[in-house]
């Protein structure tokens, strides 16, 4: 294979296709490079390249330090933007990163020129699995630790993630220009805190861009290469790691890859080694942070692909991607990402579940680590049970549904996977309709384990306290306890084992109600320990509502049972007849709220007369009640709107 091969002139720059990844035309206008111009990769070799993260806590300030890096390397016009690499409505909306993205900066230093590599991460616990993917297209990575906070939860998982990979750490204390900032405390307490040289520290702000410059400088002077080639790259076979992907409506999935060895172009034909399906590459390119075509791409560097396939699914994360021609074993590390909470997703009307069932599919086009699957329930009609990484994935998920697809939804309580082992034979429950039935749990046919993670929780030492109590009441068993050195006010670092399903709901708000909001969080999944499970029934006019039915610990049953009839009594519409709200397990009922009868005054239009033509009337409505309650059986029904306010409450 000849040298001219990659020097070929790129095919016609084709329009600027929208997708959720790439920027609006008008976004576009605003870069400073608007045009997909090749870039001629053979001057960048594997020397000159640099591939890096930016791991924080979330709100430490990772994608303003993206902006102003993005600005000062020429990749965007200074000033004009915010967020850039953040392209959903909801990641500019919330302030916070929810889809890993990257971009290519090309920067002149001390008179060479080098491709920068940037891959921004979430910094959220439920976004964990983009930050490991992501680290696993780097050689090192930048640790942002906020001045004003110090060290949070979130800043111990990230720096224990890259430390895994052995990749090359350089802490950023950032926003020391605020009056509450204390740089020097918080980069005595970073490097103590994770063993570093304490001449590698650098104090910057990110929204000004004070002291930003000497980031460059950094990444180029400490962080590594990749390793360097045994042989070109031409001669050396294929071995590219796919780290993330986004969907393009003309183009099918785009894969963003990093090549481990060999190179790829145009006209290749690669294999998936997860599916061993076969696609012909129609497309090669750096994000720049647009898309920018270029004739190959080899050892060493970060890129897109597009080679034609048809949905997201088949983008397979961690997956390698080898020529037909020179097969490969796979790289290590491939882990097929794992839904952890599971929730019925419902239209308000019925006659939209297909309009719904297409917005759903849409959005997880763009988010392979989505669950779909269609689900009925009596109560609500049709419906999906969907699979997501934590609540504020859902969150996230439902407001997209929302702003993007104008999509008015019921979200059901989440649950977390179960794993039941019944006649030797093991499955994992993600409805409670597949729950044992009470017999089976009670002649020990079934045994239930329920999900555990590890947690930890940063807390001021006055709030203490608070923190145990609060854990306590989740179930959750304290792992360790220490002083976090050098931190003012003092701060104690708190480890838990926890069930996953105490957390999922409203943990995290009431974690931040019990410290006034100076508690951070973080959690990475454990492992399944053996629990004592019931399944709650909520029974409206003695007929169970499916789309209620929980699956809850034993001894929290009663108090779950008394909050949830409360609440059904208070969005349930009152009848002509009495109606009784009873939380069962089994049949056997643990709590119950009576909605009592609406009166009609049937003895209104009489004036004077006998007692016993009052009585007689009385007499009648009570009969008359009596019919209608037994015609009335199973007939009661939470209407879509009760159903609303009460997943909404």
């Amino acid at each position: 294979m000849s040298m001219s091969m990659y020097r070929t002139p790129c095919a016609a720059v084709s329009r600027i296709r929208k997708s959720p990844l790439a920027f609006l035309a008008s976004e576009i206008r605003n870069l400073s490079t608007t045009t997909r111009r090749c870039i001629n990769m053979e001057d960048y070799p594997t020397e000159k390249i640099r591939n890096f993260s930016v791991v924080a806590h979330i709100d430490h300030g990772k994608s303003t330090l993206s902006d102003r890096l993005l600005e000062l390397t020429n990749t965007i016009k200074p000033g004009q933007n915010q967020q850039v690499l953040d392209k959903l409505e909801v990641e500019r909306e919330r302030g916070i990163t929810v889809k890993a993205n990257s971009s290519s900066m090309l920067y002149d230093y001390k008179g060479d020129k080098y491709l920068l590599n940037l891959i921004d991460t979430p910094g959220h616990v439920d976004f964990s699995y983009e930050v490991s993917r992501s680290l696993g297209a780097c050689d090192g990575a930048l640790l942002l630790v906020d001045a004003t906070q110090g060290i949070q939860a979130q800043t111990l998982s990230v720096f224990e993630l890259a430390s895994q990979r052995n990749l090359k750490i350089i802490p950023v204390i950032n926003k020391i220009d605020l009056p509450a900032a204390e740089p020097d405390a918080v980069i005595e307490q970073v490097l103590m805190q994770f063993d570093l040289d304490i001449d590698s520290a650098l104090p910057i702000s990110a929204k000004s861009g004070l002291n930003v410059e000497k980031v460059l400088h950094a990444i180029v002077d400490q962080i590594p290469p990749p390793p360097p080639s045994p042989t070109p790259p031409r001669q050396q076979p294929l071995k590219a790691l796919l780290f993330d992907s986004y969907f393009d409506k003309f183009r099918g999935a785009v894969s963003l890859i990093k090549i481990e060895s060999g190179s790829i172009q145009k006209g290749d034909v690669v294999v998936s080694h997860h599916s061993k399906s076969r696609y012909t590459v129609g497309e090669v390119g750096v994000l720049n942070p647009a898309e920018k075509p270029t004739t190959h791409l080899q050892h060493g560097q970060v890129g897109y692909l597009v080679c034609g396939m048809k949905e997201s699914s088949e983008a397979h994360i961690g997956d390698t991607i080898y020529k037909q021609s020179q097969p490969v074993e796979p790289l290590p590390g491939f882990q097929p990402v794992k839904p952890m909470v599971f929730a019925g997703v419902f239209p308000v009307d019925n006659k939209d579940f297909l309009r719904l069932e297409e917005n759903v599919k849409r959005l997880t086009l763009n988010d392979p680590s989505v669950t779909v699957n269609r689900e009925s329930s009596n109560a609500l009609g049709q419906g999906c049970r969907v699979g997501f990484l934590g609540q504020l994935h859902l969150d996230v998920f439902r407001q997209r549904l929302e702003d993007e697809h104008d999509s008015e939804v019921i979200i059901t309580a989440p649950t977390v996977p179960y794993k039941v082992i019944q006649g030797g034979e093991e499955r994992i429950v993600r409805v409670p309709s597949d729950f044992p039935e009470p017999h089976e749990l009670s002649n020990k046919k079934a045994s239930l384990f329920e999900p555990y993670v590890n947690a930890e929780v940063i807390v001021p030492d006055e709030y203490l306290g608070s923190v145990i109590e609060l854990m306590s009441a989740h179930r959750g068993d304290q792992v360790a306890f220490n002083y976090l050195e050098n931190s003012n006010p003092p701060r104690v670092h708190l480890k838990y084992h926890v069930p996953l399903a105490e957390i999922v709901t409203d943990f995290y708000a009431k974690l931040k109600s019990a410290t006034s909001g100076y508690a951070s969080f973080e959690y990475q999944q454990a492992d399944y320990v053996a629990s004592d499970l019931v399944k709650l029934n909520m029974l409206i006019h003695h007929r169970p509502v499916d789309a209620l039915a929980m699956i809850v610990h034993r001894s929290k049953s009663m108090d779950v049972a008394k909050h949830w009839v409360s609440k059904l009594k208070d969005v349930i519409p009152k009848q002509q007849f009495e109606v009784a709200i009873q939380a069962a397990i089994g049949q056997k009922p643990i709590a119950r709220e009576t909605i009592k009868a609406m009166r009609m005054n049937v003895t209104e239009g009489l004036y004077g007369g006998h007692f016993d033509r009052k009585l007689k009337k009385l007499n009648q409505q009570k009969r008359g009640k009596a019919k209608l309650k037994t015609k009335a059986v199973g007939n009661i029904h939470l209407p879509q709107s009760a159903f609303y306010d009460l997943m909404k409450s």
